[in-house]
């Protein structure tokens, strides 16, 4: 073994630097960013409604009176309504959840698991913290918000919808590639978009409570994906297997 002469300048030795790297950097600081537009959209809408924002209502009222079926609508009109708004529902967001849980720990993604959980399960109780803060009453439609006495914002069927879909797309995005990608995206977008409408559709809530739930659970899935490591390129994130 040769020893440098005295004097000589000491090599180092460096990482090559990781083209991941960047991709992570990039895509934290764009989370970043929606999330806290997401909390202010829907901080902004709920302090509107407790200050009784006087645009704010008319606006909501205006749309929510175009856009509901009415009270005498068929019953055909009904099911279909309801049908359109069931993923919004507790119970079949749970039955997505369960199997992908296992599935994600079968695959021995352990971190993915925890969080499907904690994005999944928590996403209701923090709805449910929204609506007893703002305390909004339900629209008055006979056939609608007069049925249910629980606060009308955010929208849990919008925030829960929201929540499944962008979990849904960040899982899948390092597995597929191209049209597959943009496939997903759209019929994630179709999803939340006819789920939220289908609550005005069914007099169940304002146009702002879908809003801010749509931004409560965008920016929830995107804040857990950023703490979890989820995002594309960070350390949790799902690699297509060889």
């Amino acid at each position: 073994m040769s020893i440098p002469p005295e004097g000589s300048p000491a090599v180092t030795r460096t990482r090559a630097p990781d083209p991941t790297d960047g991709q992570r950097m990039r895509g934290t600081g764009a989370a970043a960013v929606v999330v806290a537009a997401c909390v202010a959209v829907v901080v902004l809408l709920g302090v509107g409604v407790r200050m009784s924002f006087g645009p704010q209502l008319r606006l909501d009222t205006t749309v929510s009176s175009a856009l509901y079926a009415g009270d005498h609508r068929s019953a055909l009109v009904n099911a279909l309504l309801y049908l359109i708004t069931g993923p919004g529902y507790s119970v079949p967001r749970l039955i997505i959840a369960v199997p992908l849980v296992v599935w994600l720990l079968r695959r021995g993604a352990r971190v993915a698991a925890g969080w499907v959980a904690v994005a999944y399960g928590l996403i209701g109780p923090i709805t449910s913290l929204g609506k007893h803060v703002v305390a909004r009453v339900r629209p008055p439609f006979s056939q609608g918000g007069a049925l249910n006495h629980s606060p009308s914002f955010p929208s849990g069927h919008s925030s829960g919808i929201a929540t499944t879909v962008v979990v849904g797309l960040i899982l899948v995005w390092p597995l597929v590639s191209g049209r597959a990608r943009r496939l997903w995206v759209t019929a994630g977008i179709v999803i939340v978009v006819l789920v939220g409408c289908s609550r005005l559709w069914l007099g169940e809530h304002y146009l702002t409570d879908v809003v801010a739930g749509w931004c409560l659970g965008l920016g929830w899935a995107l804040l857990t994906a950023v703490l979890f490591g989820m995002l594309p390129g960070g350390r949790a994130a799902l690699r297509p297997r060889p």
